[in-house]
């Protein structure tokens, strides 16, 4: 059985993203015949001279009009080897929110770039949301080298100007590979166009990528979603007693008969049934959505947590947290906002921003405010605690979003840094994009 990987694209606008996954789809028969059919008559209907395989993924009709990717695309495809999902985000500053909700699953990020225009602005930041995400490989596809002759040179500069910056985020796995997308050379099969290049193909690569760490690896986490009672419970004798916390398991495993702890309320108890719509389970895993019935019967409603009781998580009402700002109207200190944290909301408010990452000089700046597409360090206080873990220790329950309280509109998408209070200084230790010393 193939493992699966998820990925997504990035890079400026222009870069050839949504050429390249079309190139992918293409070369690995991952499209369907009518779908073909349809790409080669708008393409001729456009008076291009040759397919264009962007079309397979930009489907919005403002997409095709513009030529620009708007929204995140998902596209499942595989190999022999493995099977993909594949998220291909837009590369334009306006849509930066899109990219940091595509990469914010993905296990690689394929980050293209212009063979002719090397490092931008953009691709400084689309670095940085990698880092911000910790996305466990970043593949750097320096793209169109049909158009520069196929120049290792060329290749060289480009390459080591973006790992170089990928290295200052705490990037150091970036790899880098010469490609066209236009024409396939070292999508999917290597070419002969580029002799001085002797690794693989991005489809080789993307093959013998470590698979991700399992989410059942981590400490048991359920954020509770439903207390389950019955309604017709009086009625029928087999539901008259039954009690269930249902949700989707965050992380961990647990077991029929282990003892775990509700919170916040800090109360221990045993697990004494696990229910799913298959049945009874003597066990369960992330991501699997079950249903928990407990020894003792407790006042458990949605937003709670249920975890390990040797590694529960401390519940806290302060937050300092990493966040890429996603809304036109700026971030200030004082600032009411909704936290949302696995299935828990709470009214908090802004109590520090400690400053802004420059792009240009890839240091933290001063600043009383974030604008869209910055992203930042800020200090929150809760009106009510969160269970939440270092995004470092868990992707999944050290996130979080910010959110407008009167519009319902997202604000900012967060990852946890600690529980700790800002001081005025802060640096960035090369090499270490959270290491923004307190």
């Amino acid at each position: 059985m193939s493992t699966l990987l998820r990925m997504a694209t990035a890079g400026s606008v222009d870069d050839g993203k949504s050429t390249l996954v079309g190139r992918l789809l293409h070369d690995t028969k991952s499209v369907l015949a009518d779908q073909m059919q349809a790409v080669e008559r708008v393409s001729k209907e456009k008076g291009l001279g040759v397919v264009d395989l962007a079309l397979l993924t930009d489907g919005l009709r403002a997409e095709r009009e513009q030529g620009i990717t708007i929204d995140v695309a998902y596209r499942y495809f595989a190999s022999a080897n493995r099977t993909f999902i594949l998220a291909d985000c837009p590369g334009h500053v306006q849509y930066t929110r899109n990219t940091v909700t595509g990469a914010s699953t993905a296990d690689a990020l394929v980050l293209l770039v212009d063979a002719r225009k090397g490092v931008l602005e953009q691709t400084r930041r689309h670095l940085a949301v990698a880092a911000l995400l910790r996305v466990p490989h970043v593949i750097v596809a320096v793209n169109k080298m049909d158009l520069v002759g196929y120049d290792a040179d060329i290749f060289a500069r480009v390459a080591q100007a973006v790992t170089a910056v990928a290295s200052e985020l705490g990037l150091g796995h970036a790899v880098a590979i010469p490609v066209s997308a236009l024409e396939g050379d070292n999508v999917v099969t290597r070419t002969s166009r580029a002799p001085w290049y002797d690794g693989p193909s991005l489809l080789e690569l993307l093959e013998g990528l470590p698979a991700a760490q399992d989410a059942a690896a981590y400490a048991f986490r359920l954020p509770v979603q439903l207390t389950i009672r019955p309604q017709d419970a009086s009625r029928d004798p087999a539901f008259r007693d039954y009690r269930g916390y249902a949700g989707q398991i965050a992380s961990g495993v647990v077991r029929r008969g282990e003892q775990v702890v509700v919170l916040p309320l800090g109360l221990a108890t045993t697990v004494v049934g696990i229910d799913t719509a298959d049945g009874e389970l003597d066990e369960a895993f992330a991501p699997m959505s079950v249903t928990l019935r407990l020894a003792d019967e407790f006042d458990i409603a949605r937003g709670d947590m249920i975890a390990a009781v040797e590694s529960a998580p401390v519940p806290t009402q302060d937050l300092d947290g990493m966040v890429a700002w996603l809304h036109e109207r700026p971030a200030r200190v004082g600032q009411r906002v909704l936290v949302k944290h696995t299935t828990r909301s709470v009214p908090a408010t802004i109590r520090d921003i400690a400053g802004r990452l420059d792009l240009d000089k890839m240091a933290p700046q001063a600043t009383e405010t974030l604008a869209l597409n910055d992203i930042g360090r800020v200090s929150l206080r809760l009106a009510s605690p969160v269970m939440a873990d270092n995004y470092l220790a868990s992707r999944r329950t050290g996130s979080f979003l910010l959110i407008d309280p009167q519009s319902g509109a997202t604000l900012a998408a967060g990852m946890v840094r600690g529980h700790q209070a800002f001081s005025d200084e802060m640096t960035i230790i090369p090499g270490q994009f959270w290491a923004w010393e307190i």
